[in-house]
């Protein structure tokens, strides 16, 4: 199947994808991740995809320490057998999650300079689900004008259910940073800490390098 370049961030909602395989390596530094990424997209590239894979998106970490994968997939199967003969980044070990709920804070023709990436490490699916209601209903009770810049946030679970990662959309750094010194941060934090079974990691701040789709 032909890939597509692409300069827009994947649609992390649709429909068909079932499920979502991220990878994170630690780099050196800004060259390293790049040089990282623009290898991992040329392996992926030149390989020809089969039916199942939807979409490969490498990113940056703003201080060039991390380099993220994220691929979505209607057959993870499918991912296995591909990413077999790819060396590096490209074929590197990958979390496999499911998108659990997804909420929209902005819907208008807003483009997301900013990824946020943020995971806990859970204590089964009871606490991944938890969590997750937590830190929505937190969300849902304040009003979006209080955190201006936020686009959406995208709970995924780990499917043994060790790990659930927040991909967060955000107009800008400066928007994430101004979040995290208001009261919806507050709010997250405290539905955070009085969930049982739940153990922030931590987040990042990404910037989108490459995209294909098939």
């Amino acid at each position: 199947m032909p890939q597509q370049l692409t300069s827009a961030p994947p649609d992390i909602q649709r429909a068909d994808a079932t499920s979502v395989h991220v990878a994170q390596w630690y780099v050196p530094g800004r060259e390293a991740g790049l040089d990282a990424l623009d290898e991992a997209a040329r392996q992926w590239r030149a390989t020809p995809w089969p039916p199942g894979i939807l979409s490969f998106s490498g990113y940056l970490s703003t201080d060039h320490d991390t380099v993220l994968t994220y691929v979505q997939t209607s057959d993870p199967r499918a991912l296995r057998v591909f990413t077999t003969g790819l060396q590096g980044l490209a074929g590197a070990e990958t979390v496999a999650y499911t998108l659990h709920r997804a909420i929209v804070v902005d819907d208008g023709p807003l483009l997301p300079e900013s990824f946020v990436v943020a995971t806990f490490d859970t204590d089964g699916p009871g606490p991944q689900e938890g969590i997750v209601a937590s830190i929505a209903g937190a969300l849902a009770a304040i009003p979006a004008d209080r955190h201006p810049g936020m686009i959406s946030a995208n709970f995924h679970l780990s499917s043994d259910g060790t790990r659930v990662l927040n991909y967060a959309e955000w107009t800008s750094d400066e928007a994430h940073i101004a979040f995290l010194e208001g009261a919806t941060r507050t709010a997250t934090l405290r539905a955070t800490h009085d969930t049982p079974g739940v153990r922030p990691i931590g987040f990042k701040r990404y910037r989108l390098v490459h995209g294909l789709r098939a």
